[in-house]
């Protein structure tokens, strides 16, 4: 019987919990597909029988929903990329290297964690202005090219690497380099992807630097263009700022998909091995 009641326990917890995660995005998903008088509605409607699926229309006509989508991509595959150029060989140098100050100077790395964007916003935004890059793609990449996170992530796991196969690398003349990439990349490979899928995540949904950072849509991503729609009917449209939020959620849906796989790939490997 406590066995019993044991596992009850947990059902209904992981229930709970499946609730709190569930109900949001079911609402936002409710939301993009009623009228305007639904979505003011007093008693609020929890269903609705004539869904408009013409909101999700709107929604992408009313902006330029393409250059905004442009830019997002672009963003994002630039930060992903200087990320990985970055963090991985920081990580791997705090992991495997003994040299003075090591410790504090990780600690120093760590203690940027806590340190947040709004307070570091006026000297970036002041050299960026200096390097005469406001308002380009660089502005909104530069910010986020490094990780402290991902670092500390990484190294982390570099450390579970066994050092007799580092050493045994060594000793056959590999560099360093190629020690790095043959052989501590691929026994990380589901922490580098959960670290990709969670930079892409914040990436493709920062407001903040892709709102102080511009000056004009010409750079400006999605969840800048997004707000332009609380301007259409009136200013009181959240109908189709749900179904715009709604297109923009797909990209981070199909990641995350495939980041999974990844990662499910990578423990069956690790696994085999």
């Amino acid at each position: 019987m406590k066995k019993i009641a044991r596992y009850s326990g947990r059902w209904v917890i992981n229930i709970l919990l499946l609730m709190i995660f569930f109900i949001p995005f079911y609402w936002m998903a409710l939301t993009s597909i009623k009228t305007l008088g639904q979505t003011l509605q007093s008693p609020p409607v929890f269903w609705v029988s004539n869904p408009q699926f013409v909101n999700f229309v709107t929604a992408f006509e009313s902006i330029d929903f393409l250059h905004y989508l442009k830019n997002s991509v672009i963003v994002t595959a630039g930060v992903l990329v200087l990320q990985l150029v970055t963090v991985v060989p920081a990580a791997y140098a705090f992991a495997r290297y003994e040299f003075k100050g090591r410790g504090v100077l990780f600690g120093a790395v760590l203690a940027t964690t806590m340190i947040p964007a709004q307070l570091v916003f006026l000297p970036v935004f002041l050299i960026l202005s200096k390097l005469d890059l406001i308002n380009t793609y660089w502005s909104l990449i530069l910010p986020q090219a490094a990780s402290a996170f991902g670092i500390f992530m990484l190294r982390q796991n570099f450390l579970q690497v066994p050092k007799e196969l580092i050493e045994a690398a060594r000793l056959d003349r590999a560099g360093e380099l190629k020690i790095m990439f043959r052989i501590m990349l691929p026994m990380s490979r589901s922490t580098v992807a959960t670290l990709a899928l969670l930079t892409f995540i914040g990436t493709w949904n920062d407001y903040f630097w892709a709102k102080v950072l511009t000056t004009s849509d010409a750079v400006r991503t999605l969840p800048v263009g997004i707000t332009a729609l609380s301007d259409v009917d009136g200013g009181v449209a959240n109908h189709i700022i749900m179904a715009g939020n709604l297109i923009m959620m797909v990209p981070i849906l199909i990641a995350f998909a495939v980041a999974q796989k990844q990662i499910l790939k990578a423990f069956a490997y690790t696994g085999v091995k």
